[in-house]
């Protein structure tokens, strides 16, 4: 670095007398010689206004786990469809099979990568797009736009049709060889394209590995059913059996929830987004034809009074946030106020929204669904969440989240267009494309 100057002895020495004569870094160093910094820093007496006590509370299912999976944004979404099959078949417990649309979304993000090399051949390896490309492969997380487009393919299933294996639940090393199949594949293909083969003879190198792709993931997750036989037990003991449907006919029939009534909203308070605008992100998706990932940009108050619209008619609600900030994992709760870190550190941590999206300190990386909200003379003071960990945590895995906490780290939540009133018609306006490595395309894992 150019003109980059070191710091001396003096300053050193400065520095050492700065912490020995301070007393509270001396107490801090003790506590947390044994003991981690968040359980430190944990302020118990404000840890206390998080009680599971809500004006509007949606009845909601037990709780599901992902396990040592990405596949957050993907429970979370089939968490918000079962509700409609357990309240039409007056089951008590029921589940989605996650496992059944993780192998659809991974072949279909597997040829979505690949047409994204074919699409780039011409750009240099170091090209930054490419690289974002390569960089981010194929993985478990995911967006809504991206679940909705695998259900429109391919329908749904229930979990007993396809369950879980060891690789659907800890998808680390599965992932790890996918990607370096592909980033394999991708060298292949450049290499014919500078070699002068023709765009034939690339498709059909394609097809070639994209065969290949489908018989891994046969092997990891199981051959994903065709059609299948749909059994259950209600609540009065009475069971039920609906023979021989394809995933499209169990969907249409038990869930019947058109998805296309639902638009993803964010809060994106940065200067180059402004407001009441549509976004997408270059080269994120998952099915080549299906539709893309895109958002309204709103204020948090107008994202969050949609939000309370949908829970106030009794629906629950899917939305993304920075679940790695302020949270207490095993209380089950998220809360700034919870954590006095500045006190703890002697540090500041005083970004607002927009500098933490700006400076890539903060984006939505964790997918929820929003089952209540507490209201005091008609504004928000916490909501309830109904997470994917299990039910080991928090309230039988339903956690809670503080509206300062809301306020800075939600970004994203999928509600019915119609509680947009005039401003549905943004809708139709041509997105702005965001570059692939902008913060609102990260995704829920």
């Amino acid at each position: 670095m150019k003109d980059a100057v070191p710091f001396t002895e003096e300053q050193l020495s400065a520095f050492r007398a700065q912490y020995e004569n301070d007393k509270t870094r001396r107490i801090a160093a003790n506590a947390l010689s044994k003991t981690g910094l968040a359980d430190a820093a944990f302020c118990g007496t404000e840890a206390a206004r998080m009680h599971h006590n809500f004006s509007i509370e949606i009845p909601t299912l037990p709780v599901t786990n992902q396990k040592a999976s990405g596949r957050c944004w993907m429970f979370a979404a089939l968490n918000v469809l079962r509700e409609r099959v357990a309240s039409k078949m007056g089951l008590e417990d029921f589940e989605l099979s996650q496992s059944y649309l993780a192998f659809w979304d991974k072949f279909e993000r597997a040829n979505y990568f690949l047409e994204t090399i074919l699409d780039t051949l011409d750009l240099d390896a170091d090209d930054r797009v490419l690289a974002t490309v390569l960089q981010n492969g194929v993985h478990d997380g995911g967006q809504w736009d991206m679940f909705v487009n695998v259900v429109k393919k391919y329908g749904v299933v229930p979990k007993n049709v396809m369950p879980e294996t060891f690789q659907s639940s800890n998808t680390g090393m599965m992932n790890s060889l996918l990607n370096t199949n592909l980033k394999e594949c991708a060298v292949k293909l450049r290499a014919m394209h500078a070699a002068g083969s023709p765009m034939e003879d690339l498709r059909a190198a394609k097809e070639e590995m994209l065969g290949k792709i489908f018989c891994y993931l046969c092997t990891c997750y199981g051959e994903p059913p065709a059609r299948f036989d749909f059994e259950c037990t209600d609540k009065e003991k009475c069971y039920h059996a609906d023979r021989d449907l394809t995933p499209r006919d169990f969907y249409d029939k038990y869930v019947g929830m058109n998805l296309d009534d639902y638009v993803s909203v964010i809060h994106a308070p940065t200067k180059d987004k402004p407001y009441n605008r549509m976004y997408t992100v270059r080269y994120l998706g998952n099915v080549v034809e299906g539709q893309r990932v895109s958002y309204l940009n709103l204020p948090m108050e107008e994202l969050k009074a949609l939000v309370i619209r949908q829970l106030q008619d009794g629906e629950v609600v899917w939305f993304g946030s920075d679940v790695g900030k302020f949270g207490d994992r095993t209380g089950g709760s998220w809360d700034d106020r919870s954590f006095g870190y500045e006190e703890l550190t002697g540090l500041t941590f005083r970004l607002t929204k927009e500098e933490r999206l700006d400076y890539r300190d903060s984006a939505m990386n964790h997918a929820m669904v929003i089952t209540g909200v507490n209201l005091v003379d008609g504004k928000p003071n916490r909501w309830k969440i109904e997470n994917s960990w299990g039910d080991d945590k928090g309230n039988k895995g339903y956690y809670i989240a503080s509206d300062s906490w809301f306020d800075q780290f939600v970004y994203q939540a999928v509600v019915q267009r119609k509680y947009l009133g005039e401003k549905e018609a943004l809708l139709s306006e041509e997105p702005i494309e965001l570059n692939p490595w902008d913060p609102m395309g990260s995704l829920a894992d």
